[in-house]
C-alpha cells in the first residue's frame, strides 16, 4: 500500500509540475515582425480566438510553435508562403480562410 500511495505522489507531482511549465510557456498576446514594406503586428490572441482555441490548427504544420519563427521568407514572403501553404500564406490568399493579402498591405503592414 505504501508504494501505491508512493506511485501516486511521485505522479501528482510530475502532473503539477508539467501543468506550472505549460503556464510559463503562455503564448505572447501579439508578436511583431520587421518588414521592410512596414511593421507587421500579429495578433495572436485574435487568431487564436478565430481557431476556437485549437492550437493543432496552426502549429506546427502553418507556423513552428517559437515565438518571432516565421520561417525563412525574404523579399517573396507572400509568393514562397502561399505556395507552401506555410505562414501567413496558409490563410491569407484568394479563396483562404482571411482576406487575401494581395492589395490588402496596409492591414498588416505599418510604416512607423
Amino acid at each position: 500500500m505504501k508504494k501505491v500511495f508512493a506511485v501516486l505522489a511521485v505522479f501528482a507531482v510530475v502532473v503539477a509540475a508539467g501543468t506550472l511549465f505549460a503556464e510559463d510557456k503562455k503564448a505572447p498576446e501579439k508578436i511583431t515582425y520587421a518588414a521592410k514594406p512596414g511593421e507587421v503586428t500579429f495578433d495572436h490572441a485574435k487568431h487564436v480566438e478565430k481557431a476556437k482555441g485549437d492550437c493543432k490548427a496552426c502549429h506546427p504544420g502553418i507556423f513552428e510553435q517559437a515565438q518571432g519563427k516565421l520561417g525563412e521568407y525574404k523579399a517573396s514572403m507572400h509568393k514562397t508562403a502561399e505556395a507552401e501553404k506555410k505562414a501567413c500564406g496558409a490563410c491569407h490568399v484568394a479563396g483562404g480562410a482571411a482576406f487575401e493579402s494581395k492589395g490588402n498591405c496596409a492591414k498588416c503592414h505599418i510604416k512607423k
